[in-house]
């Protein structure tokens, strides 16, 4: 075990979840595909810093150095900081910010304090730093959103940085991840995550969580932090038809 974690859920409209992380000793985890924007603040070797982060959408080998400690702010999809979205962070394209104090860090042209466990909710409430397009959300829910097609897809590749198809594979993925993890047999796996058969479900977790099904139930190698939501409704249909989310609803030309 590389890293060990704790988390805890937000009552914030803004925040999924903080969480956090030490790392007794330094090794390589896997960095599983995921699609929410965060911020994650480390302290390392009398260093202390904050990192942007956008979706990640594939897995990837990551190094993870000795006695090192990480506060995490995960937010809810659709979630994003105006001045650099989600797009420009995406795949690992993050963003350190610069220090203003050894306990403040610049944004905005501001100095901030940096967070802690406890109180990072109210970090993210503070006025201008976050925006939220509440459109994301009606849209994974496959709510009715009174915007054309073209129009609602361009929000949702602005407040998250990928596609709603992308977004919707990604959770698919850690679903099922969650699931091999805990147990679940492959072929109960492949029909509680919805996916068409084992082979689906093979590409699916190979490309996005980085190891076969199998591989994943032996819990072979650590992954980067993961844990378990509510599954989004559906993505297809009883007669295997697609939905993208967005639903008939268009404004008046």
């Amino acid at each position: 075990m590389v890293l060990t974690f704790s988390d805890r859920p937000s009552d914030s409209p803004f925040v999924e979840r903080i969480w956090r992380s030490h790392s007794d000793c330094g090794g390589t985890f896997l960095s599983v595909a995921q699609g929410h924007f965060e911020i994650a603040i480390t302290r390392h070797q009398g260093r202390t810093f904050m990192t942007l982060r956008g979706p990640e959408t594939t897995a990837t080998p990551a190094e993870c150095p000795a006695e090192g400690e990480w506060l995490g702010i995960r937010f809810r999809f659709g979630t994003f900081m105006p001045r650099l979205t989600p797009g420009e962070l995406r795949d690992r394209h993050d963003v350190t910010l610069p220090g203003a104090t050894t306990a403040s860090f610049w944004l905005n042209g501001s100095a901030w304090e940096y967070p802690d466990f406890d109180n990072a909710d109210t970090f993210v409430a503070r006025q201008g730093l976050i925006a939220r397009d509440f459109a994301v959300d009606a849209m994974l829910q496959r709510h009715p959103v009174k915007l054309p097609i073209r129009s609602a897809q361009r929000h949702f590749v602005r407040a998250t940085g990928i596609t709603h198809r992308t977004l919707r594979q990604i959770e698919r993925a850690r679903q099922a991840a969650i699931l091999l993890t805990g147990g679940t047999s492959i072929l109960d796996t492949v029909h509680d995550a919805g996916y068409f058969d084992q082979a689906h479900l093979t590409r699916s977790v190979k490309t996005l969580i980085g190891a076969t099904p199998m591989e994943r139930r032996r819990g072979a190698r650590q992954l980067s932090f993961l844990y378990k939501t509510s599954a989004l409704p559906p993505f297809y249909d009883a007669h295997g038809r697609s939905h993208d989310g967005i639903g008939t609803n268009r404004a008046p030309a």
